[in-house]
């Protein structure tokens, strides 16, 4: 088992014995952030749904982002990831969002980000946020890096959410 799969079945887990749920706004990890947690048996007990929010009409559709939101900071920041995890909570009801935004390679962004460059924000119960810079061109590679440190990221706030109470 891969051990992206093996992190996926951990934070499955905590969700369902705490009774939480999850709903992801990704970007650049293109979906593997949300397949990931649904690869799980029993995944629909907390996974509430998700989108790959890829431009900003797909945000504003899928996650119902506001122009004001969009307007906070550009994509690729953290200010923007925590929109877009804010966004999926409010979006599908769930105790947790996740938010990525980045650039995934073989290129940078338009705003001058390198390649392997992510911002994953966590919010509900709590807010968490982190930046990845792989320093990779790797496509694929960053974004199987960007889905384990949303899952990290995710598993972090659950505990520190959990060890609070």
């Amino acid at each position: 088992m891969a051990d992206w799969q093996d992190l996926a079945a951990e934070v499955g887990a905590m969700l369902k014995k705490k009774g939480h749920t999850v709903a992801v706004a990704e970007s650049s990890a293109g979906g593997l952030i949300s397949a990931a947690l649904l690869a799980v048996p029993g995944a629909s007990a907390y996974f509430k749904g998700g989108g790959a929010c890829y431009t900003g009409d797909s945000k504003q559709i899928l996650m119902g982002i506001s122009l004001e939101d969009m307007a906070k900071e550009r994509a690729s920041t953290e200010t923007h990831a925590i929109v877009l995890a804010k966004s999926a909570v409010n979006r599908l009801g769930a105790t947790w969002g996740i938010g990525e935004t980045g650039a995934a390679g073989p290129t940078g962004n338009r705003y001058g980000d390198g390649p392997g460059h992510c911002c994953i924000g966590v919010a509900g119960l709590l807010e968490c946020v982190v930046t990845i810079e792989t320093g990779s061109g790797d496509r694929a590679e960053n974004m199987l890096a960007f889905t384990d440190a949303a899952l990290k990221l995710l598993k972090e706030c659950i505990e520190t959410q959990a060890s609070s109470t």
